[in-house]
């Protein structure tokens, strides 16, 4: 089979792109090189292209019928997404839609599209379920809805297939110990600790700790990052079906709070680490906690990292290779 995967030399896209290719099928990979990393990738055809390029879109879109596509390229810091909300949209949405239109154009369908648990913004419930209103926070997440709907819209109109993967928090890396996650800045809450422990820093700050929580610390769900691309993978099978335009949760059903992941740090690299707490950011819920029923129903996934220690570890790995 022969597959497109943008954004491919990022975290999740290059985890994608190593299980495609383990399978034996033919990997494009479309990336602008502004966060990811080309070294992250092998045995794949490698095309340095920007999205919002049109006429180098249209041209490299002519040359191959994929048979799907991994729409992984966005920018993805939700707090930057506050400041540079015009470069977000451009980005995120006007990117996407030139992809969807392009491969309307080139008569391809079936798109994979990297949605997040953003579109749903203050939870209502202790699991948020796909049903959950969509009241995004961040312009972030309003951009990812926005998709959503003009996918929805797209095979409404057009018999277009997509599916909209709403991820938690993804976490670790691939046990070769050759991929992980390495954004710059860093922003995510396990590779952040892990930094500082590798620079000697072994402080930490904690924004927040009177939050309705267990312990006062925010909650979330840490998702490992090949159960994610798993996950995607095992959608594959729904674009059989004469209509697709689909919409699941990625998560593991389970919260741990920012203390019991420092705590479950500290255990993995042997490190104590000293906490500084800071007041609460803006927009930041207290708990978001994935109901993954509907995907372990429809796609008979379920992840296979339940352990946040083996989670931790693996990103540690990473981070000493």
């Amino acid at each position: 089979m022969k597959y497109l995967v943008t954004g491919g030399a990022g975290y999740i896209g290059s985890h994608m792109v190593k299980l495609l290719v383990s399978k034996e099928n033919k990997v494009t990979v479309f990336d602008n090189l502004s966060t990811g990393k080309k070294s992250l990738l092998s045995k794949c055809n490698f095309i340095k292209l920007d999205l919002l390029d049109l006429k180098k879109l249209d041209r490299e879109m002519s040359k191959i019928k994929f048979d799907a596509v991994f729409h992984f390229a966005a920018l993805s810091i939700v707090s930057e997404s506050e400041k540079k909300h015009k470069l977000y949209y451009k980005n995120n949405v006007l990117a996407t839609k030139n992809l969807v239109n392009m491969m309307m154009k080139y008569n391809m369908n079936n798109l994979i599209f990297s949605s997040s648990a953003s579109v749903y913004g203050k939870p209502k419930q202790k699991k948020i379920s796909e049903k959950h209103e969509k009241k995004p926070l961040s312009n972030y997440g309003k951009n990812k809805l926005e998709i959503e709907n003009y996918l929805k819209k797209m095979g409404y109109m057009h018999k277009f297939k997509s599916i909209s993967f709403r991820y938690f928090n993804a976490a670790g890396a691939d046990k070769s110990g050759k991929l992980g996650e390495d954004h710059d800045p860093e922003t995510h809450l396990i590779p952040s600790i892990l930094k500082s422990i590798k620079s000697k820093k072994n402080k930490f700050y904690i924004y927040g700790n009177n939050y309705k929580t267990k312990d006062g610390t925010c909650v979330r769900d840490y998702i490992h990052v090949n159960d994610i691309v798993s996950a995607h993978l095992e959608g594959l099978k729904k674009f059989k079906s004469k209509n697709c335009a689909l919409n699941y949760n990625i998560g593991s059903g389970q919260g741990y709070s920012i203390l019991e992941i420092i705590k479950a740090v500290e255990k993995v690299t042997k490190t104590k680490i000293q906490l500084i707490y800071k007041n609460k950011r803006k927009g930041d819920p207290a708990a978001l906690i994935a109901n993954c029923d509907k995907i372990y129903k429809d796609l008979r996934w379920k992840p296979r990292y339940q352990n946040i220690h083996k989670i931790i570890s693996s990103a540690w790995k990473w981070h000493n290779r």
